[in-house]
């Protein structure tokens, strides 16, 4: 859901260190306010419907949580399991690549309430 041009500097150096920088690649999968909460509930339950994220997520839109559910699961990070019963039930979870992340919240949360 990116809407610059594919030949802006500002694109081309973005896609320059996410190829060649293990932080710029981690920072592009789980940064932003919204994608690391996400990942953090996740984290700690086992599944997740869309309206239970979206309770917690306080302020977001429904707009951004789609997005950003949909960025999640075109990287990997996140598994949407649909049930074919009505009415329609949609459920998320951690794959195992989001899973591995793991370490890394637990140190970002540990930093973060140490120095806030």
């Amino acid at each position: 859901m990116n809407n610059r041009k594919e030949n802006s500097t500002n694109t081309i150096n973005e896609s320059y260190w996410k190829d060649h920088c293990g932080i710029a690649f981690t920072l592009s999968a789980i940064g932003g306010r919204w994608k690391i909460n996400i990942l953090s509930y996740l984290l700690h339950e086992d599944k997740l419907r869309y309206g239970e994220l979206r309770k917690r997520l306080v302020g977001i839109s429904e707009r951004m949580l789609i997005a950003k559910l949909k960025e999640l699961e075109q990287d990997k990070l996140v598994n949407r399991i649909v049930y074919q019963q009505v009415p329609p039930k949609v459920e998320y979870e951690l794959t195992a690549l989001g899973r591995s992340l793991e370490n890394i919240l637990i140190l970002m949360d540990e930093w973060g309430e140490t120095n806030m």
